[in-house]
C-alpha cells in the first residue's frame, strides 16, 4: 500500500510533507507518494484575510474526504479552530522553532532599524506588534514564496522582512536569519512552527499506524494555544498571538495577547501551571490552560479590542489567529 499524502504545491509545503513522508517510511516501512493540490490561497493575489478561514486547507481536506489522498499535511496554524468531524489530526510531529525571524540586508537587528524603516510582512499580527513597539517602523504588506520575498530585501525595496523561523529552517535557509525574535518582543501566532498530519476519522488503520509520529509536548503546546484562540474567537477580529512552552522546571507556561490593528492598544497575559509529566493527561492540562488564559484576556478587556473595526472602519475578517498569514510561512 502506497500512502498518498496531500499537500500544497509550494516549496515549503512540499518540503514539510516530504519530512512527514520520510518519518512514515522510517517508522512504518510504508511507501509514500506526495500529491500536490492547489488551494484557493494559491490562486489569488488578494489579502488572505479577505479570502476567509481555511483558504490554504479546504481543498486538501476535500481531497481527503473524497479519498483522493490518504492523509494531508498542513501548517497547523492554517487549520480553522472549529473541528471537522470527518477528519482527525492523528499526529503533530516535533515542532520547529515557533518564533518569528527578521531578515535584513545589513545584518541589523530589530532594535537597530531606524524610524521609517520598511518592514515586509503579510500578517496583521506582526503588523500590529510592529506598530505597538512605537518606533515608527513602516509595515509593508507582502505575499509570495520565501524567495520572492527575500529578493525584495536584497534589492533594497524593503529594509527588513519578518517571517516564521520554522519556514526558513525547513527550507534549509536558516542562514539568512539576522535575528530570531524573542516572544517578549514579538509573540508568535498560535501553532506557528507546528505541522498537522490529518486523516479521515473513520480510517482506523491510519489512526493507529500514524500515531507513532505524534510528539506529545508539541501537541500539548498547540492545544493550549489553539484552545485560547478558539475561546477568544467568538467575534474575534483583532490579531491574536500565543506561545506555550514546557519550562526547564517542568511547568507549562502559556502567554497570549490581543493587539489592536494599529498597535495603540494591547492586552497580554501569561499563566503557568505544573505539568503532569509527559503523559496523555498533559493534553487536558493544556486545554484547561488555554481556556483559563482566554478568560484572563477577556476579563482584562480584550473584547473591546476584538470588537474594534480596522482602518477606514472596515470590519476585519475573522480568521485562525494569524489573521492573514503570508504564503510559504509556517
Amino acid at each position: 500500500m502506497t500512502l498518498r499524502i496531500g499537500t500544497r504545491g509550494s516549496a515549503l509545503a512540499m518540503s514539510q510533507a516530504g519530512m512527514v513522508a520520510r518519518q512514515i517510511s522510517e517508522q512504518t516501512g510504508m511507501p509514500t507518494e506526495l500529491v500536490p493540490i492547489t488551494t484557493a490561497g494559491d490562486t489569488s493575489n488578494a489579502p488572505v484575510a479577505r479570502l476567509g478561514v481555511g483558504v490554504f486547507v479546504s481543498a486538501l481536506r476535500e481531497a481527503l474526504v473524497d479519498k483522493e489522498v490518504d492523509l494531508a499535511v498542513h501548517s497547523y496554524k492554517d487549520l480553522p479552530t472549529a473541528p471537522d468531524d470527518r477528519l482527525q489530526v492523528v499526529a503533530v510531529p516535533p515542532r520547529v522553532d515557533p518564533r518569528d525571524a527578521l531578515v535584513t540586508p545589513q545584518g541589523r537587528g530589530l532594535a537597530d532599524l531606524p524610524p521609517g524603516a520598511r518592514v515586509g510582512t503579510g500578517a496583521p499580527r506582526r503588523i500590529a506588534q510592529l506598530h505597538a513597539l512605537g518606533r515608527g517602523l513602516v509595515p509593508v504588506p507582502v505575499r509570495g514564496n520565501v524567495d520572492s520575498r527575500l529578493a525584495r530585501v536584497t534589492s533594497g525595496e524593503l529594509d527588513a522582512l519578518l517571517l516564521a523561523s520554522a519556514g526558513l529552517i525547513r527550507l534549509g535557509r536558516a542562514d539568512v536569519i539576522t535575528e530570531t525574535l524573542d516572544p517578549a518582543v514579538l509573540l508568535p501566532a498560535p501553532a506557528q512552527g507546528a505541522l498537522a498530519v490529518e486523516c479521515r476519522a473513520d480510517d482506523q488503520y491510519l489512526l493507529e499506524t500514524l500515531a507513532a509520529l505524534d510528539h506529545l509536548p508539541s501537541r500539548a503546546a498547540v492545544v493550549a494555544e489553539r484552545t485560547m484562540l478558539a475561546t477568544l474567537e467568538a467575534g474575534c477580529s483583532a490579531p491574536v498571538a500565543g506561545y506555550a512552552e514546557l519550562t526547564p522546571t517542568g511547568a507549562f507556561r502559556l502567554t497570549g495577547a490581543v493587539i489592536a490593528l494599529d498597535g495603540t492598544r494591547s492586552i497580554r497575559h501569561s499563566r503557568i501551571i505544573a505539568a503532569p509529566g509527559t503523559g496523555p493527561e498533559l493534553i487536558d492540562v493544556a486545554r484547561r490552560l488555554g481556556e483559563e488564559l482566554a478568560a484572563d484576556l477577556l476579563a482584562a478587556g480584550a473584547q473591546t479590542i476584538m470588537a474594534a473595526r480596522g482602518p477606514g472602519g472596515a470590519e476585519p475578517t475573522r480568521s485562525t489567529g494569524e489573521h492573514s498569514r503570508s504564503d510559504d510561512d509556517s
